[in-house]
């Protein structure tokens, strides 16, 4: 099993606590001592510390969340179960986050057809909220299954969902299902919605390779370094995308950049070897 930081450790909205975030909420030094317990592998002290904190401060939702992880992660769902009923007791009507939160224990807990149940619950509890078929539709997508995953993100995209993570996993989805050019939109439209993230557009790369366009994946792989300018793999696409072109020289001046950025020699070896006549 990953330690719960590891298990716990990126996503708020998908279900994982962002540390920084938690720091900055309401009873921030509760939070944060029980982080430290975490991080000795003091898990059980950091249950107490929460649950110490929540005696006095119940309506700090974070703390309460974080408590749910710890005990589904360390196998008393029972004991996250009840924390979820009193999260949902303490939010306001038509909030979807304590079903998404059962849903994450759930995972945690490795029961993932009861997870998705919960998620869809979510959806049905709040019908106007996107983060019920959304999650539903993430995990799905995670776990494999592409037609179920299609169905929750195109209801969660009808109310709303519009993020760069939901739109590069929709594309993912519809490539899985033989949709190229849904892919496509998906990816273009990710790619513009934040700035500064590259899944989108490495999305778009693949799909040009995929299509034998060198000309659309050089434009793909531009934008990446352009976000990420100290990024090896980028930086070999952008080669194999000039040299198809004909541009000989600037993927030479890409391979050696590539290999600068610690690139796998074979690679670099095997690109610059077919630059030869």
């Amino acid at each position: 099993m990953y330690h719960v930081v590891e298990r716990l450790g990126t996503r708020i909205r998908g279900g994982f606590v962002v540390l920084a975030f938690l720091a900055g909420c309401a009873s921030p030094k509760a939070i944060d001592r029980a982080m430290g317990d975490i991080r000795r592998h003091e898990e059980d002290k950091a249950i107490v510390t929460l649950r110490h904190d929540l005696a006095i401060h119940p309506e700090v939702h974070e703390t309460r969340i974080l408590l749910i992880k710890l005990y589904a992660n360390s196998g008393r769902l029972d004991l996250a179960q009840a924390e979820v009923k009193e999260l949902q007791a303490r939010s306001r009507e038509g909030d979807p986050t304590p079903f998404l939160e059962l849903g994450h224990a759930y995972e945690l807990a490795h029961k993932f057809e009861e997870a998705l149940a919960a998620y869809d619950e979510a959806a049905v509890y709040a019908p106007a909220s996107p983060l019920g078929p959304r999650e539903g539709g993430m995990r799905s997508a995670r776990w494999g299954e592409a037609d179920a995953a299609l169905e929750r993100l195109s209801e969660a995209e009808r109310r709303g969902a519009r993020d760069a993570e939901f739109l590069h996993t929709m594309g993912l989805v519809k490539l899985k299902l033989g949709d190229a050019d849904g892919a496509r939109e998906a990816y273009t439209r990710g790619a513009s919605a934040d700035t500064r993230r590259i899944e989108c557009l490495l999305g778009l790369a693949t799909l040009a390779l995929k299509a034998n366009d060198a000309a659309a994946a050089l434009a793909a792989y531009e934008q990446v370094l352009s976000r990420e300018p100290k990024f090896p793999a980028a930086e070999l696409g952008r080669a194999w995308s000039l040299a198809k072109l004909g541009r000989v020289a600037e993927a030479e001046r890409s391979l050696t950049r590539a290999e600068e950025l610690g690139a796998p020699a074979a690679n670099v070896a095997k690109q610059r070897a077919a630059l030869r006549p």
